[in-house]
């Protein structure tokens, strides 16, 4: 992967020469801002024939492009498309300001040098802010994971640095918006690190000694071992992972940017770093995708990277379970009760329900400890909610709806939506057990409603919403900000839900 240095300046001073691309945004019609409109006014006539032929109208993500155009003194000239949407849904902005980001960075590929005029000729929100959220968008696109190919291929024909020069209205304003931004995208991709790293590289020990790295943020961390959580009395967690050769691990982060009397917000992770179901085994088919099951705790460690490094106003807990769930002579098997850290018994029908298991600890011990506003746990759960879903909303499980509104507003904006599903009482009958408080599965039908109805049991009264990113949190359809296997999906949403209702 190359390496992107990309950098802030003044729209006076984007001065392209022969081996520059340079970057424009046009609006309907190819309508220009004055400043972009000077910047290559002597190609006016030009772009209005190219623009016919091309049957460029300005559409955002549509592009056009020119190769040596005379007068501008670029070797190449990208017109993006940045025309706002007439029919936005409610609550989603009119231009993803990120997302027109990514889809330039995908348009420069095999450029070493980008000029890019920000001016879209038809503005919405604040111009620095969405300047921020462009370079977001650029740096995201650009993340990928090759760390382990030795042979790359095209190496003569890529850059080994490609150097970006924004230009944008307000450099000093979109400078100070930007430190946000970096610090969310900092998130992201360290979420899709953990996610893409393969199994023997990223087993518990490992994730957690990643986790503690966010000490240097100023995030207090605290591994727990199997002693440790032995003592504490989270047997649901430990089953799963006792028949791994790696011991599990609970991993507590706080990030303390408000006052000290303030009632933190909770994040918990489902950490599963391979999942081969256990005695209940996976078939052979995609199992090496279920390196990817522990995408909820990477999100939660991406978050508070992302809230730490931006020092977010808010006390927030982050706390993830981890282990590996194999089929070792020490297995948890089909028909053996555990009893959990709340003291309630669950029967295990299925091994391969271990998730679950894994969250009722985690939420148990962090309602109880931390006491906090709220919890959002975050696991690739079930693959029901991919036949429900798909890969386009995560499924939204809550028992309140203040926290579930804010939470789709926040996807809306960001575009990491969510959908709400229903819960009640009937499906809880699901998941009564003949031998013990609760079965860890509830049948064929409604398999995510009766995993949320299994974590509803382990969070008391606290505000708390459980959303099941299997469909959008590793392997899904790349979007104009990923490309990558791992998508980090999560972390953004996560951060506007805070920054809009809960900093100080």
């Amino acid at each position: 992967m190359p390496v992107i240095d990309i950098s802030l300046t003044s729209l006076a001073d984007l001065k392209p020469a022969g081996g520059d691309t340079l970057v424009i945004l046009a609006g309907e019609n190819l309508t220009l801002s004055s400043a972009t409109d000077a910047l290559v006014a002597p190609l006016a006539a030009t772009l209005k024939s190219a623009a016919t032929v091309a049957k460029f109208k300005g559409k955002t993500s549509s592009a056009m492009e020119l190769l040596a155009p005379a007068g501008v003194g670029a070797g190449r000239l990208i017109v993006a498309g940045a025309t706002p949407a007439r029919k936005a849904a409610a609550g989603a902005p009119p231009i993803d300001y990120a997302a027109l980001g990514g889809q330039v960075m995908g348009r420069i590929a095999g450029a070493s040098s980008v000029l890019i005029a920000f001016d879209p000729p038809d503005w919405h929100g604040d111009p620095a802010v969405a300047a921020a959220d462009f370079v977001m968008g650029l740096k995201l696109r650009g993340y990928a994971f090759d760390k382990y190919k030795t042979k790359k291929k095209d190496d003569d024909e890529k850059p080994a640095r490609i150097k970006i020069r924004v230009g944008v209205l307000d450099p000093t304003a979109a400078k100070r918006a930007l430190k946000r931004a970096d610090a969310i995208a900092e998130g992201v991709s360290l979420a899709r690190e953990l996610v893409n790293e393969p199994p023997n590289v990223l087993f518990p020990a490992e994730f957690a000694h990643r986790a503690k790295a966010l000490e240097k943020l100023g995030v207090e961390v605290e591994v727990m071992d199997v002693a440790a959580m032995k003592k504490l009395g989270m047997n649901a967690l430990l089953g799963v992972g006792q028949g791994s050769a790696h011991d599990s691990r609970c991993v507590i982060m706080r990030w303390n940017g408000a006052k000290a009397s303030a009632k933190p917000v909770a994040f918990i992770g489902k950490g599963v770093t391979f999942d081969t179901g256990g005695i209940s085994i996976k078939p052979a088919g995609g199992m090496e995708d279920m390196k990817g099951d522990m995408a909820g705790a990477a999100c939660v460690v991406g978050l508070m990277h992302a809230l730490a490094a931006r020092k977010a106003k808010v006390n927030a807990i982050g706390a993830i379970g981890i282990v590996e769930n194999m089929p070792g002579g020490n297995a948890q098997r089909p028909g053996d009760i555990v009893k959990s850290l709340s003291g309630q018994t669950i029967e295990i029908i299925n091994t391969d329900a271990e998730g679950r298991l894994v969250l009722a600890d985690v939420l148990w011990h962090v309602q109880d400890k931390f006491k906090p506003t709220f919890m959002v746990n975050l696991a690739t759960l079930t693959g029901a909610i991919l036949v429900a879903l798909g890969t386009e909303y995560a499924g939204l499980f809550s028992n309140n709806d203040a926290l579930s509104e804010r939470l789709a507003a926040a996807g809306l904006a960001t575009g990491e939506k969510v959908w709400r599903m229903p819960m009640g009482p009937a499906y809880d009958k699901l998941i009564d057990s003949k031998f013990a408080d609760m079965k860890n599965v509830g049948g064929r039908h409604a398999g995510s409603i009766t995993a949320a109805q299994l974590l509803q049991r382990f969070v008391n009264d606290t505000p708390w919403a459980h959303l099941d990113i299997a469909g959008t949190g590793m392997s899904s359809p790349a979007t104009d900000i990923n490309q990558s296997w791992g998508s980090g999906w999560g972390v953004r949403l996560l951060d506007r839900l805070v920054a809009d209702h809960y900093e100080g």
